[in-house]
């Protein structure tokens, strides 16, 4: 079954030098159960398409379809828990304000779609095949589930993440409302992205339409998350503006 090189829209892999010919053959393996589904749920439909079917079409049994990925959702690129990986990582470093890691990563999640959509060889069926998934995700309750669980995990680990940085524990209110808004820059780039997409011309052009909307989105809440790390001078009844 021929199918579309998702790799923009999948977690980056970083093959260890040292990986021999059964970790590859994993790793590729693991990739083509991804991008056959992903094919398959958009041609017909994700309850319309078994897991059974999913293993057959790429040679395995539908136990080692499980074995790879443990829901029937987590087929469907797993780009969430990338960014959550991500996310995690450079958060830790406090010398990196939140809202700039944020947009590192945001920029480069742009820069691997751009480049695959002015990479194919029919710019308009690109464009096409990634509306398509979009409208997959919509129109799926069960994927649209899955995509809340992912950002509630992603919530709770940059909340965790951003209350060490300042001295606060993880259910204090502002790690709470401070994770919500750093996390609303991933759907603002993906709304910014379907307003652009149609009438960009090239990658570079629709980088830069994108990352303008991001970084507007990025002014209004930075302030508010730099005052997370002042110091907590506020009296008892007063509330600090973020």
């Amino acid at each position: 079954m021929k199918t579309v090189d998702w790799t923009a829209l999948r977690p980056r892999e970083e093959p260890p030098a040292t990986e021999g010919l059964r970790e590859r053959k994993k790793r590729l393996l693991r990739r083509r159960l991804s991008d056959t589904a992903t094919e398959m749920f958009i041609e017909r439909g994700f309850d319309a398409v078994r897991v059974a079917e999913v293993a057959e079409a790429c040679g395995v049994s539908e136990k080692t379809v499980f074995n790879y990925y443990p829901t029937k959702e987590s087929l469907v690129l797993d780009l969430g828990e990338s960014t959550l990986a991500s996310l995690e990582k450079v958060l830790a470093d406090p010398r990196l304000p939140a809202v700039e890691a944020a947009q590192l990563i945001l920029a480069e999640q742009l820069s691997a779609l751009t480049a695959w959509i002015f990479g194919q060889p029919d710019l308009t069926q690109a464009k096409g095949t990634l509306r398509r998934f979009a409208c997959l995700i919509r129109s799926t309750p069960s994927l649209r589930a899955h995509h809340r669980d992912t950002t509630d995990r992603q919530a709770a680990a940059v909340a965790a993440i951003l209350a060490a940085r300042a001295g606060l524990h993880p259910g204090d209110p502002e790690p709470q409302i401070a994770a919500a808004a750093l996390l609303a820059l991933w759907p603002i780039q993906f709304q910014s992205l379907h307003k652009h997409l149609e009438p960009a011309h090239t990658a570079a052009g629709l980088h830069a339409a994108v990352t303008a909307d991001v970084h507007r989105a990025a002014r209004l809440i930075n302030t508010g998350l730099h005052d997370l790390n002042r110091p907590h001078l506020e009296q008892p009844g007063e509330t600090r503006t973020l």
